[in-house]
């Protein structure tokens, strides 16, 4: 039996385990990408586990989210991660060069190797033939300390792409069209790998663009092969000398096949509040629309943001329409300043915003009350623009340009000859905006600065012998990292600052849950299935582990959060039959007897709910691993322990 793509890099980068599904594998990790929203904590905790430097081929700490200063907060936390990355042996990208996902594509990314990241979206590497995933802060910092990062053995998708995209049609409808098949629930557990004729049509930025919107599925990654197409962005980025092929054997068993021809699909958008709620533009019709916003780390290229242009071009942006445009890296913003596509953009009456994620993490550009926004971002969660009742429609480049002319929803297939954009033969080169480590013999000469907003990671302690909470929230399915734990400008300056965060924990659900849960103690969460989806970030373990919450009871889980709730201590239990989340409520007692000892020993363990006399059977399906993290109060525990 031959190996698929994914199959082949798991297998030279196995450390533990055995490739067989569903069961833990651990893999050797050749690079790390951080961002400043999840890095301050990385940080502390790579510190805490006390490595001295970082032992991958490369690890780059990324300035893209909490871009917007509008204290000292925000500030501090550059300043620090800046430091330590220069004493660690960190590559540090500068704010202004670019989101983390963008750059690390152009400048660092490497055909057939590893890479984790401390975002949900780091599967952007897989469409340069990268293994790439978002993990949880705590799983970079030890992957950067030399330590395997564990997943569970996926399963392996095959797309089929066959035929060739009709004019007007991009890379962003293809994995709409995945997500309208699959579901934000459909990859679990799995890595999507694409294949095909279709493939040789598609660049390395599209490419990227669907292996980014993979993480809406769910899936543990997604891939592309690594063919000339590859090679050539490659080589226009001046790095032809780190690629390699990478493809599938004739052989390679799936799990499963989907098969999309490409000449059939149409210009489409994820309607509220669901990254798979997906419509095509003609289903939809000319509605009215109040904003557009066109970047993220998802259509930020320079391919993107060319064709907008070419399509604003000597026309001005609808007067019922605000339109701002982010470029995702320096790179992109300077070759359109250079080639005159920036004035073209200027000229049509859009806002320029600097390269960072901005509007995507809630950072500014929040519609308009109950306001229409279509955004080439991936996710449309309620709330998440930072407008509570704000509508947010995701589409394409070409779809948001031509919908920002016309003010009203319009398929981009009604302005005529399509804009053909082609990649340039070498990209503009200038790496001045990366900062290099210094040398290790120097690294005590670094002094690590602290502000005042920075505070050390949360107190944690073994599992308890046996526990006894009330249900302090219940919540229903598809609850998202954004519910647990928002992002936006208010919030995100507080991501070193687990106390201070913590009073926003769920208030998107509950107004009250943080006073209630630190007054209670200790407590227990109860939710539907699909617990968790969403972002990366370990905030949402490490708020409720402050507020004293000790387990989580779902109908299923997000593979990333429930990675993080094991780090953070906080035990993750499922409904043995789904039907009995309907018994519990909020305010009832909780009981699990003997809890340590059946964690232990792997015994089958019951939730009994003393307000209601009734007993409920859950299961904790752990490894032996991550049993023995549970037990010693979380990774950042259990990997002192291992280290003595």
């Amino acid at each position: 039996m031959g190996y698929t793509i994914a199959q082949k890099i798991i297998k030279n980068h196995l450390l533990s385990g055995e490739m067989k599904v569903g069961t833990d594998i651990g893999l050797r990790i050749d690079q790390t990408l951080t961002q400043d929203a999840t890095g301050t904590m990385a940080y502390l905790e790579f510190e805490a586990i006390g490595v001295p430097r970082v032992k991958t081929e490369k690890s780059v700490a990324y300035i893209d989210h909490n871009t917007l200063q509008t204290g000292f907060e925000n500030a501090d936390d550059h300043r620090f991660i800046q430091t330590v990355a220069k004493k660690h042996g960190i590559w540090f990208s500068r704010p202004g060069n670019g989101i983390c996902h963008q750059v690390h594509l152009e400048r660092f990314g490497i055909p057939g190797k590893t890479l984790i990241g401390s975002d949900s979206h780091t599967p952007t590497g897989g469409g340069i033939g990268m293994l790439a995933m978002g993990a949880g802060g705590l799983d970079v910092a030890v992957a950067m300390g030399g330590g395997a990062y564990y997943i569970t053995m996926p399963k392996m998708v095959r797309v089929n792409l066959t035929g060739k995209l009709s004019p007007w049609v991009s890379a962003k409808d293809i994995i709409l069209e995945v997500l309208r098949i699959m579901s934000v629930k459909g990859g679990v557990g799995k890595i999507i790998e694409y294949a095909g004729e279709g493939v040789k049509t598609l660049t390395v930025p599209e490419r990227a663009t669907i292996t980014n919107m993979g993480a809406e599925l769910g899936a543990t990654t997604s891939i592309f092969p690594s063919d000339e197409v590859t090679r050539e962005f490659l080589k226009a980025q001046g790095r032809e000398e780190v690629w390699t092929e990478l493809k599938s054997d004739d052989n390679a068993v799936y799990d499963e096949e989907i098969n999309i021809d490409l000449s059939t699909l149409a210009p489409m958008a994820a309607c509220p509040h669901s990254p798979d709620n997906v419509k095509t533009i003609e289903e939809i019709g000319p509605q009215k629309i109040d904003q557009v916003c066109i970047g993220s780390c998802t259509n930020s290229s320079y391919l993107d943001l060319m064709r907008v242009a070419a399509i604003l071009k000597g026309k001005t942006v609808h007067p019922g329409v605000s339109l701002s445009i982010a470029p995702g890296s320096k790179q992109v913003y300077n070759m359109l300043a250079l080639n005159g596509a920036l004035g073209d953009l200027i000229s049509a009456g859009a806002r320029i915003l600097e390269c960072a994620c901005g509007p995507c993490i809630g950072m500014g550009q929040s519609p308009n009350s109950a306001g229409i926004s279509l955004r080439t971002f991936n996710r449309n969660f309620l709330g998440r623009s930072g407008t509570a009742d704000g509508q947010i429609y995701l589409v394409s480049p070409e779809t948001a340009a031509a919908s920002a002319l016309a003010g009203v929803f319009t398929d981009p297939r009604t302005l005529g000859d399509a804009v053909e954009i082609k990649l340039p033969e070498k990209f503009l080169i200038n790496d001045n905006m990366v900062v290099e480590p210094i040398e290790e013999s120097k690294m005590d000469e670094v002094e690590v600065l602290r502000g005042p907003n920075i505070k050390p990671f949360p107190k944690t302690a073994p599992l308890d012998e046996s526990i006894d909470a009330s249900c302090s929230l219940k919540v229903g399915d598809n609850i998202t990292t954004d519910h647990i734990m928002p992002a936006g400008a208010k919030i995100l300056p507080l991501r070193s600052n687990i106390p201070a965060i913590s009073q926003h924990c769920f208030t998107v659900c509950d107004k009250e849950f943080p006073q209630r849960a630190l007054e209670l103690g200790k407590s227990v969460i109860v939710g539907g299935s699909n617990y968790g989806q969403g972002s990366s970030r370990e905030h949402a373990a490490l708020a409720p582990l402050y507020l004293g919450v000790k387990a989580v009871l779902v109908k299923s889980f997000a593979r990333i959060h429930r990675a993080n709730l094991i780090n953070a201590g906080i035990l993750p239990l499922t409904f043995v039959d789904p039907d009995d989340y309907d018994k519990i409520d909020q305010g009832d007692e909780l009981v699990i007897e003997d809890v340590r000892d059946k964690v232990t020993n792997g015994d089958a363990i019951v939730v009994k709910d003393i307000t209601k006399g009734i007993e409920i059977p859950v299961d904790c399906d752990l490894t032996e691993r991550t049993r023995d993290i549970i037990l010693a109060g979380g990774l950042l525990d259990y990997t002192r322990e291992s280290n003595k």
